[in-house]
């Protein structure tokens, strides 16, 4: 995909906004006149061509976050794909042309940026980004950032590693389906079990899950077998606690906490991340998972969101193409 000159480059762009908190469907409108940020040093333009909605998004704009959220009005989106436009003065991994992705905002839920990535044109810090695997889509890479960095970083903080079982409570979500590939993959488990309604076991095992659990008829915390890591996607910790082997660890992303279970926030990030785990993806050990109502076109970005505020996405629901 060719990069507009710098000469090219626009000085206000489409952008989704929003000025008030509530739903997006109440709050959410697209809007013409936003201008293009300036690039730091340490930044590079880009002009998005995808982004996935994650629930920080929708939390954002719910207003859970005030305390420490940017002022408003803002533009929403973590998760980023697009072209290199323009590089700051100290960047020096990237240059114009290049495809990058990555999630924008190093510190989640502290200051995100002000112009996320629900715009045509994103200044972001070059340490967030890592260049685009060649062989994945717009779409596939645009799914990736936020989620597989929240899987990624919580089987390692868990001491999660080869030898050992794993349940994931949502596996078919857009982090459960990630764990349970980096699990199996990246971190060498034994035996990974995952939850879903009927309809999406068989994703589960197409994933590597060994043990798909229907939880609309099984209740997973009464089965005889227990596992060294729970992890709840789900807001289920209550009931993640009961399936955990003794010595184990269950961590929730979700919901309230039942000790002896933790909280995971992924509290930085960085491209790094994303180039550790660029070999599983070029080799498609490790694949996105993109919902199958999506992508959405930009001008359905409200619909997107509503489409994730149920909670029955499979994977990532996606936005493309950013015009």
């Amino acid at each position: 995909m060719a990069a507009p000159s710098t000469a090219s480059i626009p000085s206000k762009n489409k952008a989704w906004v929003y000025s008030e908190y509530g739903k997006a469907v109440d709050v959410l409108k697209l809007d013409s006149n936003v201008t293009v940020p300036e690039v730091k040093e340490d930044q590079v333009l880009i002009k998005v061509v995808a982004a996935a909605l994650n629930p920080v998004d929708s939390l954002r704009m719910f207003g859970y976050i005030k305390a420490t959220d940017s002022p408003l009005p803002t533009a929403p989106g973590y998760d980023i794909v697009g072209v290199v436009v323009k590089v700051g003065s100290h960047v020096k991994k990237f240059k114009e042309g290049d495809e990058v992705y990555g999630d924008i905002n190093e510190k989640g839920i502290d200051h995100p940026k002000t112009i996320g990535s629900l715009a045509e044109y994103t200044a972001v810090e070059e340490k967030v980004l890592a260049l685009k695997p060649k062989n994945l889509s717009f779409v596939e890479a645009a799914s990736l950032p936020l989620a597989i960095a929240t899987a990624y970083v919580c089987l390692k903080q868990t001491g999660f590693s080869a030898g050992k079982s794993i349940l994931v409570l949502g596996g078919a979500g857009g982090v459960g389906t990630l764990v349970i590939q980096l699990a199996k993959h990246v971190f060498g488990a034994s035996k990974v079990a995952a939850t879903s309604s009927t309809g999406k076991l068989e994703l589960l095992k197409s994933l590597g899950a060994d043990l798909a659990i229907d939880y609309t008829k099984e209740n997973f915390e009464d089965l005889p077998e227990k596992f060294d890591l729970v992890y709840d996607a789900v807001g289920l910790c209550d009931k993640a606690v009961k399936a955990v082997k003794e010595g184990g660890h269950a961590v929730t992303i979700v919901g309230p906490v039942t000790p002896p279970a933790t909280r995971f926030v992924l509290s930085t990030v960085d491209g790094s991340i994303l180039e550790k785990l660029e070999p599983y993806l070029e080799s498609g050990k490790v694949k996105p998972v993109i919902d199958p109502k999506g992508p959405f076109p930009f001008s359905k970005t409200v619909e997107a969101f509503s489409y994730l505020d149920t909670k029955r996405a499979v994977g990532k629901v996606v936005v493309y193409p950013i015009p």
